[in-house]
């Protein structure tokens, strides 16, 4: 039996297994390492042939472990089947999910109507898997500056301003970090254990005053 010293007994997640879809990059990649760093011993997927850099990375990061598998969702065979195991373990299922599911967005039906679909389908698979005491949660995220939100602006006619727009959107007037987003999926994990069915706001406040954000603080200046 291995030793539990204040290095072991401080970890929030030490030697429990937990599985990360889409975990290569972005939101996904921070889950994976905080999870690494908090003592869990991570399994992380995606449709990537290859993620040896960040397999490698993680290989040498302690107190956890990780080990990288291949799966694309749009093949049978990739598919892991985990809720049995849940079942039996009392685990619990976290799905990132979005603000523009709740609010709407210009331009983005398909996308607000699968994240909408995630909330939905949370809040059902909650109720269903209650008897089993298996909690199921989910994150809906603002704008949080990812990869992807680089790609973007990258490619719009005026990458500053539109950098702008996505930060002046929250209350805070700035994008949230994928590091926020991975606490927010580990306290739900380790010690939100009485809450199930919840969609976890972390949007700096974007949803609030009527669509009027940080611009009134840059408006209010000029008469200052």
């Amino acid at each position: 039996m291995a030793a539990s010293g204040p290095e072991t007994t401080s970890l929030r997640y030490h030697n429990k297994v937990v599985i990360v879809t889409g975990g290569t990059k972005g939101i996904g990649e921070a889950i994976v390492k905080v999870f690494v760093k908090n003592g869990a011993r991570v399994v992380f997927c995606s449709k990537e042939e290859t993620a040896s850099d960040l397999e490698a990375e993680l290989r040498e990061s302690r107190p956890g472990a990780a080990i990288y598998v291949c799966c694309d969702v749009t093949k049978e065979e990739d598919i892991q089947y985990a809720l049995p195991y849940l079942r039996k373990t009392q685990g619990n299922i976290i799905n990132i999910s979005s603000l523009v599911g709740v609010i709407g967005q210009k331009h983005a039906i398909p996308y607000v109507a699968t994240k909408g679909a995630v909330t939905a389908m949370t809040k059902a698979m909650a109720v269903d898997e209650s008897r089993h005491n298996v909690r199921v949660n989910s994150i809906s995220p603002g704008n949080i500056w990812t990869p992807l939100w680089e790609e973007l602006s990258s490619h719009s006619t005026n990458p500053e301003a539109m950098i702008l727009g996505g930060k002046d959107a929250q209350l805070l007037g700035r994008m949230g970090t994928s590091e926020e987003c991975a606490k927010a999926a580990l306290y739900l994990a380790a010690e939100g254990t009485f809450c199930t069915g919840i969609d976890l706001f972390l949007t700096g406040g974007a949803e609030l005053n009527y669509a009027n954000k940080n611009q009134q603080k840059t408006h209010s200046s000029i008469y200052d």
